[in-house]
C-alpha cells in the first residue's frame, strides 16, 4: 500500500510531506506515548497518534517512521506542523477516531509492526 492510499482511506488532511505520497508503506502501528514509538516502532512505518506536539515528530524522526497520522481530527498545533515541514517529514490528519482508523487500514490489507 502506498501512503496516497492511506490518505484516501483515512480520508486524511496532509499537512507537511507532501511528497512522500508515492512511498510504500509496510506496517502501521499506533501508540500515543513516546517511549513505545521509541521502543516498539521501526523504520519505514507508519504510525497513528492522537500525540500532536513537536515532541511527536522528533521521536518519529529519531525512530526513521515513515510518517505520522493525528487522529480524531484534533488540531496540530502550528508549531508541531512547522517542525515537520522542516524536516520534510510527513504528517497527516483525520477525524477518523483511532480504533477505527486501524481497522480501515487492517481491512485495507495493511500489516501491523508486530506482523511484518
Amino acid at each position: 500500500m502506498i501512503l496516497r492510499d492511506v490518505v484516501r482511506i483515512l480520508e486524511a488532511e496532509v499537512l507537511s510531506g507532501e511528497g512522500k505520497l508515492d512511498a510504500e508503506v509496510l506496517s502501521c502501528g499506533a501508540a500515543d506515548m513516546m517511549s513505545d514509538i521509541l521502543a516498539l516502532c521501526r523504520p519505514g512505518q507508519l504510525v497513528l497518534t492522537g500525540y500532536i506536539y513537536p515532541q511527536v515528530v522528533r521521536t518519529a524522526l529519531i525512530s526513521e517512521l515513515l510518517g505520522l497520522v493525528v487522529v480524531r481530527g484534533k488540531s496540530v498545533p502550528p508549531e508541531t506542523v512547522e517542525f515537520a515541514r522542516q524536516n520534510n517529514f510527513l504528517l497527516m490528519r483525520t477525524n477518523i477516531f483511532m480504533f477505527t482508523a486501524c481497522g480501515k487500514l487492517r481491512e485495507a490489507g495493511l500489516k501491523g509492526v508486530d506482523e511484518r
